[in-house]
């Protein structure tokens, strides 16, 4: 009874989801409004999440002290503000990803390197398009899966509606692949597909490598290389960010610094987190600094986060 119970419980429909439900509701609502109100209304939810979400909050000044030391103590501030601003319009950006006709925003994302992209697809070994969590990443990756076959690696969402939800929203990706699920990465890539796959989050030790990331242990998955190992496929590392006029936006295509995969997968996990350290300075207020990246901690250290 207990088991039937807890699978009753994880229904997207089930009482305890109501209020992502409704908070689904008002981005809806909110994502209807004119398209020019966007970038205000969305400052103003990340400045109401950095009041009331003081755990979230401290996670991303625990990240930017000790990611960015080099930064003043009143600059780190201004830049955790800009994030969480950042964050606000990143949600009205992924209501009209999952909600609205996104024809008309096709000419507002400018793709620096497609050539390589599609001459890596035409290659027929299939593409690893290697990316990570920019804020940015629902609204770019609905767009670019409207020019291009994509799919996507992604971790499910413990919360069932959001879940579902995210799911439904991301309806132009060709597949959602669970990121255990690397029997189907290896097959869709000789198959020629184009596969989105971010390697910055914390995965636990059991799937990791402890390597530098802005000079920190951090538990970072080498399976990118092991994967184009097995399959051959090309890779491509993509950015991407909101411009500064706050209603265009900008995708990189760019291929590694040296020949990927070498033959330490240790070291190509490690020049992946150099790559994308560069990649974060150029804008780091649009970072995915509320993730706690540094979570898992090597044996015999203190926990990163209070």
């Amino acid at each position: 009874m207990g088991s039937r119970r807890r699978k009753r419980s994880a229904h997207p429909a089930h009482p305890r989801f109501w209020g992502t439900w409704c908070a689904i509701a008002l981005v809806r609502i909110l994502t209807a409004l004119p398209a020019s109100w966007h970038p205000k209304l969305g400052r103003l939810l990340g400045r109401s999440a950095a009041h009331l979400a003081r755990h979230r909050r401290r996670v991303v000044m625990t990240n930017l002290e000790n990611c960015l030391p080099e930064i003043p103590a009143t600059e780190r501030r201004s830049l955790a503000r800009r994030h969480f601003e950042a964050c606000g319009i990143a949600i009205m950006e992924t209501g009209r990803a999952w909600f609205a006709d996104l024809a008309a925003l096709d000419a507002r994302l400018e793709v620096e390197g497609g050539d390589q992209f599609e001459a890596a697809l035409a290659s027929g070994r299939g593409v690893l398009v290697v990316g990570a969590h920019f804020v940015t990443l629902e609204l770019v990756g609905a767009l670019l899966a409207r020019r291009w076959p994509l799919d996507a690696v992604y971790r499910r969402q413990r919360n069932a509606a959001l879940e579902w939800m995210q799911s439904a929203g991301r309806r132009g990706f060709g597949r959602l692949i669970d990121h255990r699920d690397l029997r189907t990465v290896i097959a869709r890539l000789r198959a020629g597909r184009a596969i989105w796959f971010a390697a910055d989050q914390d995965h636990g030790a059991r799937s990791s490598e402890f390597l530098p990331f802005f000079g920190i242990p951090a538990a970072t998955l080498t399976s990118p290389a092991r994967i184009a190992r097995l399959t051959g496929a090309r890779v491509l590392r993509l950015e991407h960010w909101r411009n500064t006029d706050q209603s265009s936006f900008t995708a990189r295509f760019r291929t590694l610094p040296r020949p990927f995969p070498g033959s330490d997968p240790r070291a190509d996990a490690a020049l992946l987190n150099a790559c994308l350290e560069t990649a974060i300075r150029e804008r780091p207020e649009q970072y995915l600094w509320l993730h706690r990246r540094f979570k898992t901690r090597p044996p015999g250290t203190r926990p990163f986060y209070s």
